[in-house]
């Protein structure tokens, strides 16, 4: 049942739904759902090659990432490549990897001494050749794809061409889709590029809470090499304010989060196309990135992250309240909780343990996930989110 909306701000309009807290937008003067893809209602019960030296990367095609126009990261150090080895085949029963953007291929071939199965998928063709040949001696443990792990299931498909469906391009290599209460079905291991790094952690963020892309296997693991910086905000917390964003609480929900290694960022091999390095700008801009580090880290989903009240149907309605509470990062909860929800400011107040002067960072992780579960649940009252769709596309 739809109601008309008075008394509001123009952007802001309440659910007549009496459902499990979802919200509406308003659009010319009518509320209406947000679509829920079907998708996202799944249910939630319980050989020996040597390792290449370094130098031979130089018998790689001379054109090598000329193609990209962006700076692309490779590990080229044996050493290095052991020690990820070290961390990604732990004591478990997960020996499937994917592996984005491997480029030569010395992380690849330490995997496959160790017994993994590898899926690598490489957006640069200039490498594909080098990485089938190499497949071919693996005798099946070495699958090669020509594509770019990060247009994998775009959220915007209008927008990302050609749209590369992960459900298609993986059916065929034996990945066991398992129960959310489960174990790890896939590990994925790479170095995020350096452009649109944020846009993408937030890509991943939705997979996760909506159990889609790869996540419709089950919990995935993400080992990823990652700015220094974005990992500082991952995994801030309120004894780190000025680090502590909306990303580090949805991250720190969705995930156990494990700091492994910090490299320094001379340590990898940066390729570009050849005429972005004959720019100045550039080329400064590549020079402090060698200097910065780049983290190792991973990210395991919880077993918990789903409860009776925080779904992969309502998940987007706790990114906004997120997201909503850290644009006034340095106000009280209180004033936060009069614009989010109808429901008594006080009330949740008393139910969530918190004080009237509570500052948003002053929240952990787990507190803003009991917030939401405690409005969610909230007897009484039919509309229980208000809801601003300039935050839809909000990135902090």
């Amino acid at each position: 049942m739809w109601i008309p909306v008075v008394g509001l701000p123009p952007r802001l309009a309440l659910s007549a739904f009496s459902g499990a807290g979802r919200f509406c937008i308003l659009r010319s003067g009518a509320a209406r759902w947000k679509d829920v893809p079907a998708r996202n209602r799944r249910g939630l019960s319980d050989f020996q090659p040597q390792l290449l030296p370094s130098e031979c990367f130089g018998d790689l095609p001379a054109g090598a990432s000329k193609c990209r126009f962006e700076p692309r990261r490779y590990i080229l150090s044996p050493r290095l490549a052991k020690t990820v080895v070290r961390y990604l085949l732990k004591q478990d029963n997960c020996k499937m990897v994917l592996e984005f953007n491997p480029g030569p291929g010395i992380l690849t071939q330490a995997l496959l001494q160790r017994g993994a199965t590898v899926i690598a998928v490489e957006s640069d063709k200039t490498f594909i050749p080098h990485l089938e040949s190499l497949g071919k001696k693996m005798g099946g443990k070495l699958h090669v794809l020509h594509c770019d792990f990060f247009k994998l299931d775009p959220r915007s498909y209008g927008v990302i061409k050609p749209v590369v469906n992960s459900k298609l391009l993986l059916q065929n290599f034996g990945i066991e889709t398992l129960p959310w209460s489960k174990g790890i079905p896939l590990k994925v291991v790479g170095i995020f590029p350096t452009k649109n790094e944020k846009k993408m952690i937030w890509k991943l963020l939705h997979d996760i809470y909506s159990c889609t892309s790869l996540y419709r296997y089950g919990r995935v693991e993400l080992n990823l090499f990652i700015n220094e910086m974005d990992c500082q905000k991952i995994m801030a917390n309120p004894q780190k304010p000025n680090l502590y964003h909306a990303l580090s609480v949805l991250w720190q929900v969705a995930c156990e989060i494990k700091l492994l290694h910090v490299e320094p960022c001379s340590s990898f091999d940066i390729h570009a196309q050849s005429k972005q390095l004959e720019n100045p700008e550039w080329r400064e801009s590549s020079e402090q990135q060698t200097q910065q580090n780049l983290c190792f880290i991973q990210l395991t989903p919880r077993r918990n992250l789903f409860t009776k009240n925080l779904t992969p149907v309502n998940y987007d309605v706790f990114f906004h309240m997120l997201k909503q509470c850290f644009m006034k990062r340095n106000a009280k909860l209180i004033d936060h909780l009069n614009s989010l929800s109808p429901v008594d400011a006080m009330d949740i107040l008393k139910k969530i343990k918190q004080k009237k002067t509570t500052k948003i960072t002053k929240m952990y992780p787990t507190d803003f996930k009991h917030l939401f579960e405690t409005i969610e649940c909230s007897q009484n009252y039919t509309c229980k989110w208000l809801y601003d769709d300039f935050m839809e596309e909000v990135v902090i």
